[in-house]
C-alpha cells in the first residue's frame, strides 16, 4: 500500500512554516539494565494446587507471565538526588503435574520477585498544581486544584520471565520468600481462579526464573524545540469492499522481511543491478 503520512513541504518552500515552541515531556535522568536470576522462589498456590503437589514429583511450567508490578521510590540518605527503586513482580505460572495413571492436571500459582536499584533522580522543591478538567459546569462550585510534589517517576520495562527450573521441596528453608501469602494483593487472586493459601502440608513448590529488565527515572521538563505546522494528509482512508474481500489484500506489500532468518544480514545488491535478485 502506498504511504503518504506527512506530505508537508520542506522548510524554505514558502508553503510550510516553522517556529520555536515550548513542550512538556519526560526527561530520562538515569537508567540501567539488568539480568536477574531468582533461584528457588516459592510459588504460592490455591488449595487445589497444594493438594496436587502433595501427591506428585513430576511438574513442569507451561508458561510464565508478569501480571502485576509494584514500584516504590525512597530517597537515599546522605546522597541527595539519588533514589532507591523497590520493584516487586507478581508472576503467574501455569503448571502441569502428573497425577498417576498417565493423567496430567493443570493448576496455577503466583511467584513474587523483588529487586532494588539506586538511580539518580535529581532534586526539585516545587509543588505542581493542575486544574480539574471535569469542572466545566458554568454554575458549579470552583474545585480545588490537585497538588503533587515534583518527585521523579520510576519506569520499568521487562520481558516475560524465563523458567530455569521447577521442583518440589520438603523443607521451607529451601524456599526463597520475600513475602507471605497475606502480603499478596487480593487483585492477584483473580488471575489464578481462587484464593491463594499457605497450604497445610510439608511440601512446597519452588521455581527459578530469569528476568531481563530496564529501569529508568524520569521527571517532567520543558523544552524549546523547532516545530513544523501540521498539515492535513493527502492520503485518503480506504475502506475494503464487502463484495471483494481480496481487493485490499492484493494492494498490501509482500512482507519480505518476515521470511528472512533473524540475524542473517541481507546480501548487498550486485554492482550491475539496482536491487538484489534474492527475495530477501
Amino acid at each position: 500500500m502506498a504511504e503518504n503520512r506527512f506530505p508537508c513541504p520542506p522548510a524554505g518552500s514558502g508553503n510550510g512554516s516553522r517556529e520555536m515552541v515550548c513542550i512538556e515531556a519526560n526527561r530520562i535522568l538515569d537508567s540501567c539494565k539488568d539480568r536477574d536470576c531468582f533461584e528457588n522462589t516459592r510459588v504460592f498456590l490455591t488449595d487445589f494446587g497444594n493438594e496436587i503437589i502433595e501427591h506428585t514429583n513430576s511438574i513442569r511450567v507451561k508458561c510464565a507471565k508478569i501480571v502485576q508490578t509494584s514500584i516504590h521510590l525512597e530517597p537515599v540518605q546522605f546522597n541527595r538526588g539519588f533514589y532507591s527503586v523497590y520493584i516487586r513482580f507478581f508472576v503467574k505460572l501455569v503448571l502441569e503435574a502428573c497425577v498417576g495413571a498417565g493423567r496430567s492436571q493443570e493448576f496455577e500459582g503466583i511467584a513474587v520477585l523483588e529487586k532494588k536499584v539506586i538511580l539518580f533522580g535529581g532534586e526539585s522543591n516545587v509543588c505542581i498544581f493542575k486544574s480539574n478538567p471535569d469542572a466545566t459546569d458554568f454554575c458549579a462550585e470552583p474545585s480545588i486544584c490537585g497538588m503533587s510534589r515534583n518527585v521523579p517517576v520510576a519506569v520499568v520495562e521487562v520481558v516475560d520471565p524465563i523458567v530455569l527450573d521447577v521442583r518440589v521441596v520438603e523443607e521451607a528453608r529451601e524456599c526463597r520468600c520475600c513475602c507471605c501469602c497475606c502480603d499478596i494483593p487480593e487483585s492477584i487472586d483473580c488471575h489464578v481462579g481462587g484464593q491463594l493459601s499457605e497450604g497445610s502440608g510439608r511440601r512446597y513448590l519452588v521455581v527459578s526464573l530469569g528476568i531481563f529488565s530496564i529501569v529508568r527515572i524520569v521527571r517532567p521538563a520543558e523544552y524549546l524545540i523547532q516545530a513544523t505546522e501540521y498539515c492535513v494528509p493527502d492520503k485518503e482512508c480506504v475502506t475494503p469492499k464487502e463484495d471483494d474481500p481480496c481487493g485490499m489484500f492484493r494492494t498490501m506489500a509482500f512482507p519480505t522481511h518476515e521470511f528472512c532468518p533473524v540475524g542473517t544480514p541481507l546480501p548487498p545488491p550486485p554492482a550491475s543491478e539496482g536491487r538484489s535478485r534474492c527475495g530477501c
